[in-house]
């Protein structure tokens, strides 16, 4: 289907442990940070509903993947024991609240843990000048440069400005140097307010193929669908996302999205990502329509949560009892 999740909870995306610069296309951070997971673009009508974005916003990133090699018995079983650990009043219902404080609480851990392990495997200590992250990430840049064609190196040198961009957002107190809690930030600016703007600019320059600083009908609709060559006609999502351009996501009708337009398409000011996800996923569990679940309820459903021969919970049990 398309290759644009976005947004989200914000993902696809973030990097586990630094990679140097011919490896660091396909899994740094900073390349598709509109990938984020938990986003108004899973749940509209007219498009098939990607199942990942389900099991990755219950489960988180990380763990969806071990789910996938799990049987259904063993799937059911273990999904049994995460809904007790949800259900925080013990009254033998899910809310929405609590799927939703869930949601927060997977996504939030899955940043937290990602950071520290990039942060340890990078060998930072209390705190990481930038010097030291641009040598660990990218090399020593010129050594870099002189091996590599001279055509990467624009695409080089472009990621390393716009690690730099994203560096100076996380940096709260201006001295060059990030924290552990700032790395954090860094790594996963989805998940803070304060890295909205970086986010929104990112997500620009990646579908603005031009350079004109702004994004046309072609550049939205070409950076999710490949046109096919062989005349099939296009799909029905496709055609949907055609309308939703036109309608929502260009406000002022000049063709384009800028920048602010972008910010409302990514990261709307009055969408709740989460929220959107726990509403979704009781409405399409909720068989007697409380508004509530039961632990039967989830689990008859467990392929819409977990998958199986689908997520990371044998670790996940362990580690969640503080939940």
């Amino acid at each position: 289907m398309k290759s644009l999740a976005i947004v989200a909870f914000l993902t696809a995306l973030l990097v586990v442990t630094f990679a140097k610069p011919a490896e660091k296309q396909d899994e740094h951070q900073s390349d598709r940070v509109k990938d984020t997971k938990l986003s108004d673009e899973a749940h509209f009508e007219g498009k098939e509903h990607n199942v990942d974005y389900d099991h990755e916003a219950f489960l988180g990133e990380d763990e969806a993947k071990t789910f996938k090699d799990l049987s259904p018995e063993e799937s059911r079983k273990r999904l049994g024991v995460i809904v007790d650990k949800i259900d925080t009043d013990n009254d033998g219902f899910v809310t929405e609240e609590e799927l939703k404080t869930w949601i927060e609480h997977q996504q939030k851990q899955y940043s937290a843990e990602n950071a520290e392990q990039s942060w340890k495997s990078s060998g930072f200590k209390s705190q990481v000048e930038w010097d030291e992250y641009l040598q660990s990430a990218f090399g020593k840049v010129e050594e870099e440069l002189n091996q590599m064609p001279e055509s990467e190196h624009m695409d080089f040198t472009k990621m390393i400005r716009r690690d730099k961009a994203r560096w100076n957002a996380a940096d709260e107190n201006n001295d060059n140097l990030l924290s552990r809690d700032e790395f954090t930030a860094f790594l996963h600016p989805e998940n803070f307010e304060r890295m909205r703007d970086i986010v929104i600019q990112e997500t620009l320059e990646d579908v603005d193929k031009n350079g004109d600083g702004q994004i046309s009908l072609a550049e939205y609709i070409g950076d999710m669908y490949k046109e096919n060559n062989e005349g099939a006609d296009e799909p029905e999502w496709v055609k949907t996302e055609r309308e939703q351009f036109s309608q929502f996501r260009d406000k002022n009708k000049d063709g384009f999205m800028d920048l602010q337009e972008v910010g409302e398409w990514i990261l709307p000011t009055d969408y709740d990502h989460m929220e959107a996800e726990a509403k979704h996923l009781i409405y399409e569990s909720d068989k007697n329509k409380d508004k509530k679940l039961t632990k039967e309820e989830i689990v008859d459903k467990y392929d819409l949560f977990v998958g199986s021969q689908a997520t990371n919970y044998g670790e996940s049990l362990q580690r969640h009892d503080e939940f």
